[in-house]
């Protein structure tokens, strides 16, 4: 690469869900963009991360995990995934190798290979797989034609992401930034911050909960103190759900607006008022998801 040129890339991460996408985004930038949860499809559209190795900015598409969809809101966060893909200069499939070839996984090779597409083959948790059933799994993965190089990794640990991402700065082409270089994402403040929210409610109530819960930011407020009032509404589509978040006198919620208040705070750098509020509406999904994503 020339010392003295600017390279970039776009970067499509794909993968079936939960195979550690916004996990690995998250360390390919040095920051927390992208929530993590162990709930199943907690990411449902594309999320850009930003980071600069070198004379290369690299811009990360986490997409959705893709699966084979049945319901109009699985069909949108599929389609969504796929999105991410057109805009990508390079590709990298992340492979659970625990789980292995998985359904979803072969799902996104084959579609890979329909389109004639190259890719990075990137195996994620590693440290929970014996050497020789991973070297067998990288085998039976290379073996479908797609992959130019593999990276063995571990993305909650950091291992092995350092020279991922040396290799993409090493294969971005010349192109001028396309993001001024202290910024980490591209994402709405707003966005994020309702992000966080749905976060905190996955990660304590995540047997309870469906995924298709969403977080909209009602009200933002800027103080004179220099602190922020934010009004967020939790959109629900059972009654037993919002009893659920609301907990017994209101002690959950009151938990998880304390925890996401506290994580807002580190994004923002100033004292936030959060007010979260629970609403049920049965058909959230058709009205605001899938229009929100077109």
């Amino acid at each position: 690469m020339n010392n003295t040129e600017q390279h970039s890339a776009f970067i499509a991460l794909l993968g079936s869900p939960n195979a550690g996408k916004s996990t690995l985004l998250n360390q390919l930038i040095g920051g927390k963009v992208a929530i993590v949860s162990p709930k199943v499809q907690t990411t449902r559209t594309t999320m850009n991360g930003i980071c600069i190795e070198g004379n290369a900015q690299l811009v990360f598409i986490d997409t959705p995990g893709i699966f084979i969809p049945s319901k109009p809101l699985e069909r949108a966060i599929v389609r969504a995934a796929w999105e991410g893909f057109k805009a990508a200069d390079q590709i990298a499939v992340i492979v659970d190798s625990k789980r292995g070839i998985c359904k979803n996984t072969r799902q996104i090779i084959e579609s890979l290979q329909q389109k004639n597409a190259r890719a990075i083959l990137v195996l994620n948790k590693i440290d929970l797989i014996k050497p020789h059933t991973l070297l067998a799994l990288a085998q039976e993965l290379n073996g479908f034609g797609i992959f130019d190089e593999t990276f063995m990794i571990s993305a909650l640990k950091g291992d092995g992401v350092p020279d991922l991402r040396k290799y993409f700065a090493k294969n971005a082409p010349v192109s001028p930034w396309h993001y001024d270089d202290d910024m980490m994402t591209d994402a709405p403040l707003r966005f994020l911050a309702a992000e966080i929210t749905r976060e905190q409610l996955f990660l304590r109530l995540n047997e309870e909960l469906p995924y298709s819960l969403s977080v909209q930011v009602e009200k933002w407020e800027e103080k004179d103190n220099g602190s922020v009032a934010i009004h967020q509404m939790i959109y629900v589509m059972k009654e037993t759900q919002k009893m659920i978040i609301v907990g017994k006198g209101g002690n959950m919620i009151k938990l998880i607006g304390e925890k996401a208040r506290k994580e807002i705070e580190k994004m923002l750098g100033q004292k936030v008022h959060l007010y979260l509020f629970v609403k049920v509406q049965e058909n959230w999904t058709e009205e605001r998801f899938l229009g929100n994503i077109g």
